[in-house]
């Protein structure tokens, strides 16, 4: 599926244009997933140097899908404040995520749940802030209100709420589920584990994109 230039902070490439680029992995990741975190880890950290080198650097496109998962409420807070990143600094939005999939667990259930919203956005612009992005900035676009609108308006949603619904559209027409799950060239890829090594990374890339 494309993917809207708005959210080009999500593409992980090795090569710039990619003219030669013929093959696409888009791993659809919810940021309250313990085993979203373990894939991402291992792809967008000790797999990063092997997919954006030769020979895949220049084949191979790689995209981090934001999947809310709404059945955890903070999912869609931690996804708002993702896509704050990718409007404002949408080279710094693989860092964010590195960051707060490494903080996942403040974002869980039960360290939510006594805290309002607007508290959590402030926990989750200062992960923003904590990898050079503009704190101020993220948590402006991710402020709700308690005041009507203009318009007396008492459902408004924030600065970002255009760009989750667009999230979610997409997500929607392949309808995804479960995270993590992989499509590759389109198509849903279940022989991939979040559980798998670098190792066994390479070696499903050396049969499938070389």
């Amino acid at each position: 599926m494309a993917l809207a230039p708005k959210f080009a902070g999500q593409k992980l490439a090795g090569g710039g244009i990619h003219p030669k680029a013929v093959h696409t992995l888009e791993l659809y990741l919810d940021y309250v997933c313990p085993f979203s975190k373990k894939m991402f880890t291992t792809v967008f950290g000790t797999l990063k140097p092997t997919i954006t080198s030769s020979p895949y650097s220049d084949r191979l496109v790689t995209i981090f899908r934001q999947q809310i998962q709404p059945w955890h409420p903070s999912s869609t807070l931690t996804h708002e404040a993702g896509a704050a990143v990718l409007r404002l600094y949408p080279e710094k939005f693989l860092l964010f995520s590195a960051a707060l999939f490494d903080q996942q667990t403040d974002f869980f259930d039960i360290n939510v749940v006594n805290e309002t919203r607007n508290a959590t956005y402030r926990r989750l612009a200062k992960i923003a802030g904590s990898v050079g992005v503009d704190e101020g900035e993220v948590y402006k676009l991710l402020e709700i209100s308690d005041k009507p609108g203009p318009d007396g308006s008492l459902n408004s949603g924030n600065g970002v709420t255009n760009d989750v619904k667009v999230m979610v559209k997409a997500n929607r027409l392949v309808g995804v589920h479960v995270t993590p799950t992989v499509l590759f060239n389109g198509i849903v890829e279940n022989s991939i584990s979040s559980s798998w090594t670098k190792e066994q990374w390479e070696e499903w890339l050396a049969k499938n994109v070389v």
